[in-house]
């Protein structure tokens, strides 16, 4: 019997992240797969510390981010660029994962040409087309093209039957970030000394990058920051600052060289992880944050209106508190301050999962008929 061609596209940090673990098992049955990895770039350097960490070798790169790149333009790209690959590679299925515009192009190219799609973290809804924006739709849909769903978890199962999606093709697997992240905190311990962390005080980490809250939203978080450092004597804030402008200008306008808060460049995931295990509170408008640091049993805060990942609020290892400037200080405070509450958000179970979710998904892909 020929091999399976399962060509895994992906294009950002965060799809990195949570696509190595499906290619490195998919890597542990070459009798049974041709393992062939696309990226986009959508990301580029942030992708490519990844795929360094992960030890991958893309098949195929397709380079495709530009300064201040648009969805037009990117989708148009990533439309056009997929359907090269797909004619040279000749895949059997095609794997994307999640919301961004990579995943939501590249499932349209392959559903173009009739090549059957997985999407991986299928399911997830807010149910508002604009937040997040435009993250709500392209998971939509692509769940609309793909042929195999891997939900990570009950609700996002109860979220794709109620979009008529065939029961037969749904797949409950756990969220393969889980499998990301055990694997790099095991593996890759990593040295935080440079950062200079003071043992003596309580670190809360902060990362904010989405596009709905650039503007007053972001400036509002930095406010929250300046005047809780202030306030509190006893924390320290580290922000690993994202590339963007719309989110670099603002923050160091306000935030550069006020006491006790650091602003760094980006981190690396190895590092990032490790940082997340060190850290007291986390404050974040990212989803993957939002599943990985419960995992590690911190008290998540989310600087967002509304989730696409409700199970982590319903379980209380998250708070969703928006980017009003006083809610912000009033819920961050109430961790420093309640150490009941604190205990309660850190000792709630995590809903996403056991670390076995790529080789549930492998698992699928193994029976699929070619």
């Amino acid at each position: 019997m020929r091999k399976i061609k399962v060509l895994t596209v992906f294009g950002t940090r965060p799809e990195a992240i949570k696509m190595a673990p499906v290619v490195l098992e998919l890597a542990k049955h070459e009798n049974v797969f041709e393992n062939i990895v696309c990226v986009t770039a959508q990301h580029r350097q942030m992708l490519d510390q990844v795929l360094e960490l992960f030890k991958i070798k893309p098949d195929y790169d397709l380079n495709l981010m530009q300064p201040n790149q648009n969805l037009w333009n990117l989708t148009s790209k990533v439309l056009l660029e997929m359907k090269n690959v797909f004619e040279k590679s000749k895949p059997d299925v095609v794997l994307v994962h999640g919301d961004t515009t990579t995943s939501m192009a590249a499932s349209l190219s392959a559903f173009y040409a009739q090549i059957p799609v997985g999407h991986v973290e299928a399911g997830l809804r807010t149910f508002d087309k604009y937040y997040p924006f435009p993250e709500e739709i392209n998971r939509v849909f692509a769940d609309s093209v793909s042929t195999y769903h891997f939900a990570p978890t009950d609700t996002s199962v109860e979220n794709l039957i109620k979009s008529n999606i065939d029961k037969t093709h749904i797949y409950k697997t756990g969220n393969t970030v889980i499998d990301a992240l055990l694997y790099t905190v095991n593996n890759h311990k990593y040295d935080l000394s440079y950062l200079n962390l003071d043992k003596n005080l309580k670190t809360i980490l902060l990362t904010s990058h989405r596009r709905e809250n650039f503007g007053e939203p972001i400036k509002n978080i930095c406010y929250a920051i300046k005047e809780l450092v202030q306030k509190n004597k006893d924390i320290e804030v580290i922000y690993p600052v994202h590339l963007n402008p719309n989110v670099r200008k603002p923050v160091f306008e306000i935030l550069d060289n006020v006491e006790r808060v650091k602003l760094i460049e980006p981190l690396e995931y190895a590092p990032f992880a490790s940082l997340m295990k060190e850290s007291h509170i986390i404050l974040t408008d990212s989803g993957g944050v939002q599943e990985e640091a419960p995992a590690l049993g911190k008290p998540v805060l989310v600087l967002r209106n509304t989730t696409e990942r409700p199970e982590a609020v319903q379980y209380g290892t998250v708070k969703l508190i928006g980017t009003d400037k006083d809610n912000i200080i009033k819920n961050v405070q109430e961790l420093l301050d309640n150490k009941e509450e604190y205990n309660k958000m850190k000792e709630a179970i995590n809903p996403y999962g056991d670390g076995l979710a790529s080789k549930r998904i492998v698992d699928v892909l193994k029976n699929i008929r070619i």
